[in-house]
């Protein structure tokens, strides 16, 4: 394969999670040199044809167990948890760049960067969890995160809302508390993980802040009203709940009036 949406395809359609990696980091590397093709004519297959493995079982939020990382259970359950928020950030940034089409080639590059990201950021956790005995797919998992996705499968804009500038920007807001914790624990380990993805993660949620205010000024909205208004039609709730580490927002692109209106 050269060419950047059969990588998407292929990586979307099948199940195998090392083979999923692999083509991820492959297809960077041909980036890199040059090697990859942004023209396809190939029809962009349905959202509902993405496939995922069938472990681990996904349960819905509410069925989820509560854990604290005052044990060793909690802190697998936890980096568990972690590890699929980072598969399905894979898969995420996949279908970002294979189904909206029609956008500038450092769209999709940007996009392919992120997914190279989530799957080294996948791969770290995935390793840890192995020192203690566990997989990925031991447990139980949250179901609800692919479906940012399928809301907005067809309007790119609701997708840039909804995946990096609400799912990816939370973890923002959570990931330096919970670094804290586990330095007051003396795990060194788990606090170098967590501080590498929260480095990336910034960099995510600004590249979702960028192109959320191209297509916004491509098609002619104001960035701020359309955000305000597609998080009040897709976000379950009405809006995100706080608190919200603005300094870091306001780095990954966010404006102090959006701001303002998420803490009111």
């Amino acid at each position: 394969m050269k060419n950047i949406f059969e990588f998407a395809e292929a990586c979307l359609h099948r199940t195998d999670i090392d083979e999923k990696l692999a083509l991820t980091h492959q297809a960077w590397q041909l980036l890199q040199t040059r090697r990859l093709s942004f023209n396809s004519d190939r029809p962009v297959l349905p959202i509902l044809n993405v496939k995922f493995p069938e472990r681990p079982q996904l349960l819905a939020p509410r069925q989820m167990p509560q854990r604290k990382l005052t044990n060793s259970g909690g802190v697998i359950a936890f980096f568990h948890a972690i590890a699929h928020v980072e598969f399905v950030a894979v898969y995420l940034a996949w279908d970002m760049l294979y189904r909206f089409r029609g956008l500038p080639d450092q769209f999709y590059q940007d996009w392919l960067r992120v997914a190279d990201e989530e799957a080294q950021h996948f791969a770290l956790i995935r390793a840890h969890l192995q020192t203690m005995q566990t997989d990925y797919g031991d447990l139980p998992a949250h179901s609800g995160l692919w479906e940012h996705a399928t809301d907005t499968a067809d309007n790119l804009l609701a997708r840039l809302a909804m995946v990096p500038r609400c799912m990816e920007a939370r973890g923002l807001d959570v990931t330096p508390a919970i670094i804290e914790k586990f330095k007051k624990l003396g795990d060194d380990k788990s606090v170098s993980i967590l501080t590498r993805i929260l480095t990336d993660e910034v960099g995510h949620v600004e590249l979702g802040s960028y192109w959320f205010k191209f297509v916004c000024r491509q098609q002619g909205f104001e960035s701020e009203a359309k955000y305000r208004a597609l998080i009040r039609q897709y976000y379950k709730g009405g809006k995100p709940k706080g608190p919200f580490n603005r300094e870091m927002r306001i780095i990954a692109g966010f404006s102090n009036a959006e701001l303002d209106w998420l803490e009111n």
